[in-house]
């Protein structure tokens, strides 16, 4: 039976080689028994290495979350150490359980890997850091749902071999940004290979068992850093912009607008994720504030809207074909973190 310590007990709990029967028959069950955010730990066979992955950093994408209950269950022994990482255990389970990004009236924690750690986010962000920096992995996955349905993706702010390579674990579309949020891939910085992967819909099986099949492979290989045992060719998106909302503008998901709300995009708005769009195929509509309810905000924090986007007849158009992914119809989300990513339709920053 695994053991349970606790290094730190105000903020991590420590799962050590947890047996099926501590972690419950299904992952709602388990998330039901974890009291804190959790570190689990598992041995493999080759003892001299480590490798990290962060899942559940927000409470309403269990992807990650589903996927390590699966391989913990079925008792796999990985390649080397295993260091798993559950932060966001506490909107998580806010019922219904996995319905929240982060708490009423808490931080985006993967916002706070940053100083100065002063939030309750923040305070697990610095305990999770340390943690990765006294086991010292190879690298580090940082799995994730995406806002909207859409194809899987991985997100970076270094793009070499090593992250093209663990990249191609999950999927074939890489990001790359300049962009600084304080985001747990931000690690790379450290110079320990770094990958955000987006699994796909949190309500699609697709994206649970691409998050399994994932972990798998992560943790099987005795090399997961070498672009020669790369699953697939990755395409790389290089800096995309970020189109924001104002934190006061109001956002509706109608067929046509209802006249009451500054922005309104289509119900099915988000197959347009990795799309091209080209400049005569309309977005959505704008009210009378027009454009200025926008921004856009590149890697070097420069931006120009009308480089992007342009109206017509009350209808936002791209000012260029572009490729936009990360759109959502959720509008806490929206509002909250952005409307969506742009590059051009090449795959090039817009500016």
């Amino acid at each position: 039976m695994g053991t349970v310590t606790m290094s730190n007990p105000n903020v991590l709990d420590h799962l050590n080689n947890p047996s099926p029967r501590t972690l419950g028959r299904s992952p709602l069950e388990w998330l039901e028994r974890l009291q804190k955010p959790t570190v689990v730990h598992v041995a493999g066979c080759d003892r001299s290495r480590t490798r990290a992955m962060a899942t559940l950093l927000h409470g309403n994408e269990p992807s990650g979350l589903f996927a390590l209950h699966r391989w913990l269950q079925e008792q796999h022994t990985p390649e080397v150490n295993m260091l798993f990482l559950l932060g966001g255990v506490y909107p998580a389970k806010i019922p219904p359980a996995f319905s929240f990004r982060q708490l009423p009236e808490g931080l985006d924690l993967n916002r706070c890997f940053k100083e100065p750690f002063q939030s309750e986010e923040g305070a697990i962000a610095e305990a999770m850091l340390a943690e990765l920096h006294k086991a010292q992995p190879e690298c580090l996955l940082d799995v994730h749902n995406t806002s909207g349905t859409g194809p899987a993706f991985a997100v970076t702010i270094t793009n070499d071999a090593e992250h093209q390579a663990l990249t191609s674990l999950y999927t074939d579309r890489l990001i790359t940004t300049d962009l600084r949020l304080g985001a747990l891939m931000e690690y790379s910085e450290q110079e320990v290979p770094t990958v955000t992967i987006e699994c796909g819909g949190a309500q699609d099986d697709q994206a649970h068992h691409l998050a399994y099949e994932g972990l798998v492979r992560y943790t099987s290989r005795a090399d997961v850093l070498s672009l020669e045992k790369a699953e697939w060719d990755v395409a790389v998106l290089r800096n995309p912009i970020r189109v924001e909302l104002a934190p006061e503008a109001t956002i509706e998901y109608r067929l046509e607008p209802s006249g009451q709300a500054d922005l309104t995009f289509p119900p099915d708005i988000e197959h347009r994720n990795f799309g091209i769009v080209s400049p005569d195929e309309p977005l959505g509509w704008v009210g009378k504030k027009g454009l200025s309810i926008l921004t856009a905000i590149s890697h070097n924090r420069t931006g120009n809207l009308e480089q992007v986007l342009r109206v017509r007849g009350g209808q936002i158009y791209p000012a260029q074909a572009i490729k936009a992914f990360m759109i959502t119809t959720n509008p806490v989300i929206a509002k909250s973190d952005c409307l969506f990513y742009a590059v051009k339709a090449t795959g090039e920053p817009i500016f």
